[in-house]
């Protein structure tokens, strides 16, 4: 009896754990850039009471499938699906999305470098492109004052019109990272990302090239949340849990017969 209300204990943790990752999906289904994440378990360690494959008597008998308890589950990791979200038209200027594979660069204010997908970038007071936050989106590009119009094509080109000039000056070029493994990225916040050793290390490359993705301006990308099967998801895990909490309940009830035997 206690080893099924121990298994059963596990159970619950393991859906409360998946509860967890489907409210935080949904609770980002607006973010920029967001990209949803997925619990998957592992079962535990067993407990072998007649081995598999040993002898059961002296003529050398195997036994064909022997006796093997499980001890519950355990969640193995929480693994994030970095597909390509829908792009949606906002008109900004300085809203880019990425299309394709990339990461924006960002520089943090103690020099440490990060990276998103969240393109939804302004002009600092001395004009240079930066995140909500002020941090400077790498390599720095800077708007000059007197510019009347700024195009940002799909290679990342910054081109700015200035009154009195027929030409674009082009005033600096965006690049874009990527990584032999997207999902070993870790999340910090803020829409922002940094290097581990499990993502290896980051290729820096032009828009549009060797892999990289293009930028699109005046469009964000959204979160690749999708709320019905989120929804579907979270009624799974929660009928789950109450399958596992009526084991506990079971299994308390049988423990009471026994104790009330006389």
């Amino acid at each position: 009896m206690t080893r099924s209300l121990s298994i059963a204990a596990t159970g619950m943790l393991a859906q409360q754990l998946n509860v967890e990752v489907i409210s935080n999906n949904i609770a980002n289904l607006n973010t920029t850039g967001f990209k949803r994440q997925r619990a998957e378990f592992q079962d535990l360690i067993y407990q072998n009471q007649t081995r598999v494959g040993s002898t059961s008597t002296d003529g050398g008998s195997i036994v064909p499938a022997g006796i093997q308890l499980g001890t519950g589950v355990n969640a193995g990791a929480v693994y994030r699906i970095t597909e390509q979200g829908s792009v949606v038209q906002t008109g900004n200027t300085y809203d880019l999305a990425v299309q394709g594979k990339g990461y924006f660069r960002i520089v943090q204010p103690d020099g440490q470098e990060t990276y998103t997908r969240a393109g939804s970038f302004q002009l600092s007071p001395t004009g240079e492109v930066v995140t909500q936050d002020g941090f400077q989106v790498s390599p720095g590009v800077t708007v000059p004052p007197d510019a009347i119009g700024v195009t940002i094509n799909q290679s990342g080109e910054v081109l700015v019109s200035i009154d009195g000039q027929v030409d674009p000056t082009n005033v600096g070029q965006l690049e874009l990272v990527i990584f032999p493994n997207e999902a070993g990225l870790e999340a910090i916040g803020d829409n922002l990302f940094q290097e581990t050793p499990a993502s290896g290390a980051a290729t820096v490359g032009t828009p549009g090239t060797g892999g990289v993705g293009t930028v699109l301006q005046g469009f964000l990308e959204t979160a690749n949340v999708n709320p019905v099967s989120e929804i579907t998801n979270l009624i799974t895990a929660q009928r789950a849990y109450e399958m596992n909490s009526r084991v506990i309940t079971a299994s308390d009830e049988m423990l009471r017969t026994i104790t009330n035997l006389r």
